[in-house]
Parts: structure tokens; sequence; C-alpha cells
């Protein structure tokens, strides 16, 4: 079988490696040298922790354990274990991570909660003051910014793997066949497209309506490095708010008597926060949802990072080395993991994981290749 990938961010990545991990052969194909989107402008974090229960969950879950598996046959993506805590400060936020230990999925995602001091012998750089945190064993971490490069490097090993860079597919040829802005066509038994959060354009006409995908533009910065081990991801309580996994009476309680400050409420934000391999670190975020999106980004919601991040590590933040806008295509009903669509005859469109993507793509791919019958 011959598989043509249209894509190169994490999503197409991981179809192309499923592919090419049965046997087939496997072109793909990037409008840019390389991708140039979400992918690498995230956290790197598998997340597990705040996953609904159910489907999202179970593909959070099995995407972890691929994660492992590939990431110790491919040491360049950065895997690490490296689980993560959420900082709780009063009895509302407690009261809101009790109720997530009480959840009967707890044990799957690895949830502990720990004392201040507890958490604090399992990541030492938490040194400001908290009572409690909530553990995730599950969570972990690559890195963002160089996996698609050693995903890339590995892929290329085999001789039946083709990247073509540079090459936008501008349309769908008869069945099982694209022609690129080359004029080349490439033709295989299976198309997929893993487009990102471009969803104009050739997209648009293959669907023919309306896609149940939306845009989602989000804020991040990095830091220079910390000069210690951040050992675990962190989160915050607002982390609560936007993950469904918290949702509770507790969580209810909490919005009603002790809401978010204005700035995170105005532009939908969390902390999360990943050390990176070079002792950077990696802060966000926010998420805006009506279009059109803004061109610049706004100092409020870092400067409400920074106090919350120094909150939790009792010092002062490292000088910010990068800031940047990302936007990523994520599905209208949040209760889907993806959006997977054939659109063509042999021709599929895989897009919408939201900010699950980092997190899930590995379990996705594998889906989809089980769908297909590859």
């Amino acid at each position: 079988m011959r598989v043509i990938v249209v894509g190169a961010g994490v999503l197409g990545t991981l179809h192309a490696w499923h592919a090419l991990e049965r046997g087939h052969d496997v072109v793909q194909i990037e409008r840019e040298a390389e991708a140039r989107g979400a992918s690498l402008r995230n956290f790197g974090q598998i997340w597990v922790s705040g996953r609904a229960g159910g489907e999202e969950l179970e593909t959070a879950l099995r995407a972890r354990e691929l994660w492992e598996a590939i990431g110790a046959r491919i040491p360049g993506l950065g895997f690490r274990a490296n689980g993560s805590l959420t900082p709780v400060r009063g009895p509302r936020e407690l009261a809101v991570a009790e109720a997530a230990l009480a959840r009967t999925d707890a044990a799957a995602r690895g949830y502990k909660l720990l004392t201040a001091d507890e958490a604090r012998a399992v990541n030492p750089a938490l040194r400001g003051a908290f009572d409690a945190a909530l553990y995730c064993e599950r969570d972990a971490a690559v890195e963002p910014r160089t996996a698609q490069l050693a995903f890339r490097a590995e892929l290329l090993k085999s001789p039946h793997y083709t990247f073509l860079p540079g090459r936008e597919v501008r349309d769908v040829v008869g069945e099982n066949a694209v022609r690129d802005d080359h004029g080349d066509v490439h033709t295989g038994d299976a198309v997929v497209l893993c487009t990102g959060a471009w969803l104009g354009g050739l997209v648009r006409e293959l669907v023919g309506g309306e896609l149940p995908v939306r845009r989602v533009r989000l804020q991040m910065m990095q830091t220079d490095p910390l000069g210690e081990p951040l050992t675990t991801s962190v989160a915050d309580a607002d982390s609560f708010r936007y993950y469904p996994a918290y949702r509770s009476d507790a969580l209810d309680e909490l919005d009603a008597h002790q809401p978010q400050s204005e700035t995170a409420a105005a532009h939908r934000m969390q902390l999360l926060m990943v050390q990176r391999a070079d002792g950077g670190l990696t802060i966000g975020d926010t998420h805006e949802y009506e279009h059109p999106f803004a061109f610049d980004t706004l100092e409020d919601p870092y400067d409400h990072l920074t106090g919350v991040v120094e909150s939790f590590l009792g010092r002062p933040l490292p000088r910010i080395r990068r800031r940047w806008a990302g936007v990523y295509a994520q599905c209208t009903d949040p209760s889907r993991v993806v959006h997977r669509q054939r659109v063509r005859d042999g021709v599929w469109l895989v897009t919408g994981p939201g900010g699950r993507g980092m997190t899930c793509s590995p379990a996705i791919a594998e889906t989809t290749a089980d769908e297909l019958g590859w």
C-alpha cells in the first residue's frame, strides 16, 4: 500500500509513522520547509490529567503509551515521564482536587493528593505558598520545537518514506491522488489530509459545507533557563475551569465564590508550565475564539501568568526569551476527540483535535490506520 499524507505537523507525522510501521510506502507533503504551526507552538505536554472520561481519556492514555514507546526509539523527541502538579490554595480549590480524586478513573490517571511538603519533595522548585497539590503521574512531556525534526530524521532512514517540503496541495485528482502547486500528481491507495488550522481553500471545497471545527488562538512565552530542575509540569486552579475532568459541584462552588481574576476570565486563561531541555520554562496560555483574531500579542495575560508562576516558585521568573501566538483547530463539539471524514473516494480529512493534538496524535493516527485497514 502507498499512503499520501498531507501535512507535516504532529498529527500528519504520526499518520506517516503508523503507515510506515505497518509496512507501507509513505509520501508526506508539507507546504512549508517544515511544519510551523501549533505542533511547534505548544507546551509539548502529554496531558492526561484533565481529559474527559471515556473516549477522550482512553485516547490520551493510549497515546501516552505510544509516546513512551516511540520516545525510547527516538531519543531526540525528549520524552520524559515527568508527571504534573496542580498546587491549590484554600478550601474551595482543595475541594475541587478532592472531587477529582473521587472519580472512578482517578487511578487510571495516576491522581494523588499531596500535602504542600510532599509536593515540594516531588518538585523542590515550588517554594511558594500553597496548601496542597493534585499530582498526576501519567502526564509527560516532549520537546515541541524539535520533535518533528527528530521524527523526520527517523522516518528518512527508511527507503519507503519520502518527504516533499515546500509543496502546497491544490487539488484532489480522481481517487486517491492529489496535485501540488508544482503541478505534480501524487497517487496512492489512501490520502490523509492533516492540514491543521488550515481550514479554507481546498479543505472547504472538499467538505462542501460548514466544517464542525473552529480555530482557536493562544498566547505563550518561554524564559531563560530557570537554573534548577522543574521536575514536573505545573498547572494552577484555573486549569480546573478549563479541563472537563474537573467538573463537579465543588467547581461550581469555586466559580460562585472565588471567580477568576478579571484578566484570566477575559482571556480564558489557565497556567500550564513545563521545563524545556535547555532549562527554560514554557508558560501559557490564553484562548481566543472570536474571529478575526488579533494580529498582535497582549501584555496583560503575560503579566498575569508571571505573577502566578512567581507565587508558586517563590522567586522572580527568569527573563522572558520568547513570546508567541499560535492557532489550532478544535472540534466545535467538545465531546469529539477529532474530526475524521472521508471527503472523496480514498481521501480522508483528519483535523480538529484542539489542545489535545500533541497529547493524542499517536492514538488518533493509530485509529485512522485501523479504520482504513492499513
